[in-house]
């Protein structure tokens, strides 16, 4: 597969505008669209994300290019969304541009009560989100309104939760790897928990 490391992390569910400038990434860009593939979005853990030599997790997300636009000068506009969870399995080398040999890595069936912990536990983190998000806009930040639906698959629903949750890259990366939804949705509710405190501590600060 096709590889776009980046320094943010896509999540499945996740919608985000890419532009694509250097040249590597063109290729491979006109390559996916001719050949209407996937590339997987890994997050770059130490490095940038211009001129290679980065240091790259092995762990990602699949995106599908939903939206493209070739710009006369080469460049390229895309508008990307993760479609699943990937585990890179060996990394090729970057020519020319980078790959990997990848493989699909779904969450483990949910058992009983594990389905039942995340029943029980998607409204409040539902509510928590919004909460943040709301207390975001308070203080002026630009972001999702706290309106969001979320869907009614509580697999599909948690992960578009996290991707809405106010995280930076590392803690976005523990929630992309972790072991399952029920531990996924207890991770993101210990996060939202922290960035609520934070927020009011803030506005309480003036």
């Amino acid at each position: 597969m096709a590889m776009f490391p980046l320094g943010m992390v896509l999540m499945p569910t996740m919608v985000v505008p890419i532009h694509v400038f250097e040249p590597r990434y063109r290729l491979m860009t006109r390559d996916c669209m001719e050949r209407g593939s996937e590339f997987g979005v890994v997050l770059i853990a130490r490095g940038s994300e211009v001129g290679g030599g980065d240091v790259r997790t092995d762990a990602g997300t699949a995106a599908k290019i939903i939206d493209a636009r070739e710009f006369p000068d080469g460049r390229w506009g895309l508008v990307a969304a993760g479609a699943r969870r990937i585990r890179v399995s060996r990394w090729l080398e970057d020519d020319p541009y980078p790959r990997a040999e990848v493989q699909d890595w779904p969450d483990a069936a949910e058992e009983g009560g594990d389905g039942a912990e995340i029943a029980a536990n998607l409204p409040p983190v539902t509510a928590m989100s919004r909460r943040v998000l709301a207390l975001q806009s308070e203080l002026g930040a630009t972001g999702p309104p706290a309106t969001f639906e979320v869907s009614e698959d509580p697999a599909t629903a948690i992960w578009q939760l996290a991707a809405l949750s106010p995280s930076g890259p590392l803690d976005r990366q523990r929630l992309l790897t972790a072991d399952g939804a029920a531990r996924r949705l207890s991770l993101l509710a210990d996060l939202l928990d922290d960035a609520e405190k934070v927020i009011r501590a803030r506005i309480e600060m003036g």
